[in-house]
């Protein structure tokens, strides 16, 4: 038995909780995007996460970030946002995440709207509540927090005076909301959550019970919404107005003390495939206005991703540029020439992994492999070399490989040499395709003639995966 030479790397000797290594290889088996432990098999992509760490340093300082993430299918996009969202949540931001759907839209009607609001508030995330349903705890710590202040300043927490005190503090702090779009609503909602969650007994709950779902934009009326309560809102949360509640949140979430609101929203070529003209553009001018309010400082403290593909952007027909006011504003400059990189734009177009980067990928699974069920991977440097030149050799494939499908592909290779110890690397891959020797050029990753020697292949992957 051959016993695997790279899952002795210093990568390797990192050891991943056994719950994240279970999801993170079941989602990288199945193609789908690991939603916990994306770090540990980030590769590449240094360009891509510094620029978004300096849009939550913007949103930081009290301004707004709008980023576009653009690239096929299985480049990297969700894994990338993946990523991301666990950097803001290291970092005191607040998260939210959703993917559209034909029933999650923009802008719509019949609920497809506020949906992808009610998806949002689902997910919201913090540092403490990284699984999402964070929306009652992050109003319950910000109440604390308020009483450790007074409490701080010696007022006894038994005192009307403490009573009064932090009712007031309370209305100072939420008092900028009633000047902001649906913000008077929103300041007496929240206030009557809180007064809610001071006493105690079934009324109180029933009262908390009704304000988290106004807040979360689950009445379909006003009539509805006054009966649950027990007053009037001029306003309930709807498909046309979610944004701007979007955007008061991004305002208390910072006076709760967290950095800001980041905002991540997948798999926007749904909306490329709207049919209807007018119900896609109205999904435009939805973009469009989010555009505007984040660069323009209108929406402070609120950063939002989206991810989609080529299409969803360049189409001419249906895709974002397809709406002139988009296209001025996110099409590439005529001095954006191939091979000069500008990540300090909104749209930011992830390019293909190199050989290298994809060499590296390849070695950090085997190595988590390696460390999930105890077993040594069969699979040598070599083989792995092998194994990307196979991946490379299909046509087209140097330019258009996705770490999903060269990941799916290499672990079930993995499964099988581990349920047949008998199996050998070349009889398993070698039932596929016939292997290539290191003289045959089509297939070696390096065929355009900066191949480098053995030696400075092994430094630049040892980097990668130290990265």
């Amino acid at each position: 038995m051959q016993e695997n030479t790279n899952a002795m790397n210093n990568n390797s000797e990192v050891k991943v909780p056994r719950r994240i290594l279970s999801s993170l290889l079941s989602s990288v088996s199945a193609g789908v995007v690991p939603r916990a432990g994306a770090p540990y098999i980030a590769i590449g992509r240094r360009d891509e996460i510094a620029a978004m760490l300096s849009d939550l340093e913007e949103v930081n300082e009290g301004g707004g970030a709008m980023r576009f993430l653009i690239g096929r299918y299985g480049s990297g996009k969700s894994f990338l946002i993946q990523l991301i969202r666990g950097y803001a949540l290291e970092r005191d931001f607040i998260t939210a995440d959703a993917d559209l759907s034909p029933e999650r839209r923009l802008h719509g009607s019949g609920g497809s709207g506020v949906a992808t609001y009610r998806e949002l508030i689902k997910n919201l995330a913090s540092k403490s509540s990284p699984d999402g349903g964070a929306l009652p705890k992050l109003i319950g710590r910000w109440i604390s927090t308020l009483q450790e202040r007074l409490a701080g300043e010696g007022i006894s927490p038994d005192s009307a005076e403490f009573s009064a005190k932090l009712t007031a503090l309370v209305k100072s702090e939420i008092g900028e909301l009633e000047y902001l779009v649906g913000g008077f609503d929103f300041a007496r909602v929240v206030t009557e959550y809180y007064r809610a969650y001071l006493d105690s007994g079934d009324e109180s709950q029933r009262k908390m019970s009704a304000a988290l779902r106004w807040l979360r934009g689950e009445f379909a009326s006003k009539t509805e919404a006054r009966g649950e309560l027990g007053f009037s809102v001029s306003v309930i949360i709807d498909d046309d107005n979610w944004y701007d509640f979007l955007k008061l949140w991004a305002t208390l979430v910072r006076k709760m003390g967290y950095r800001g609101l980041v905002v991540f929203i997948d798999e926007c070529v749904n909306l490329y495939k709207i049919t209807h003209r007018v119900s896609r553009e109205n999904n435009y001018e939805k973009i469009l206005s989010m555009f505007n309010d984040t660069l323009q400082g209108r929406a402070p403290g609120l950063c939002i991703v989206f991810g989609g593909t080529p299409q969803f952007l360049e189409d001419p027909r249906r895709g974002l540029f397809s709406y002139e006011a988009l296209r001025s504003r996110l099409c590439d400059s005529r001095f954006a020439l191939d091979g000069f990189k500008n990540l300090i734009g909104p749209v930011i177009r992830l390019r293909r992994l190199s050989d290298d980067e994809l060499l590296a990928l390849i070695r950090r699974v085997s190595a988590l492999y390696s460390q999930y069920y105890n077993w040594n991977v069969r699979i040598s440097d070599e083989e792995q070399l092998k194994f990307l030149q196979i991946c490379l050799s299909r046509a087209g494939a140097d330019s258009m490989i996705t770490p999903r499908e060269m990941l799916r592909d290499y672990m079930t290779v993995l499964n099988i040499l581990m349920q047949n110890p008998e199996a050998s690397f070349a009889e398993v891959v070698g039932s596929a395709v016939t292997l290539k020797t290191d003289s045959d050029s089509d297939g070696d990753p390096w065929s355009d003639g900066a191949k480098p020697v053995d030696a400075e292949r092994k430094k630049i992957t040892a980097e990668l995966l130290n990265f």
